[in-house]
């Protein structure tokens, strides 16, 4: 695992809706997805791997077999929130970022 060099705050976690992401632009330049599925915040990239666009933010969550993903407006394709893997084709995937909380704030972890 590498470590991280950057965190960045998002949010409070208050502001999080159940199910709606939202996206952040890191200090890189990369753009994550935000999102608060079940109690549980998850990050990823926000990038489609499949169409280039920068909308996975505006997926739709849901549970695939107690599985918390995120659909591709673009295409429909779905992407584990813990892991980043797409369900329809293993071979693709989105980077999935850490989140922590620190001082009522939600921090995004980059290397």
């Amino acid at each position: 695992m590498t470590a991280l060099s950057t965190w960045t705050a998002v949010c409070a976690p208050a502001d999080l809706l159940p199910g709606r992401g939202v996206a952040a632009l890191l200090p890189s330049g990369a753009q994550v997805a935000v999102f608060l599925v079940a109690d549980e915040v998850h990050a990823v990239s926000n990038v489609d791997p499949f169409s280039g666009a920068a909308v996975l933010s505006r997926g739709i969550v849901g549970d695939l077999g107690g599985v918390p993903v995120v659909a591709s407006p673009m295409h429909k394709q779905h992407f584990d929130l813990r892991t980043g893997e797409c369900v329809e084709d293993r071979s693709v995937s989105v980077h999935v970022h850490p989140v922590r909380v620190a001082d009522g704030v939600l921090m995004v972890g980059s290397p």
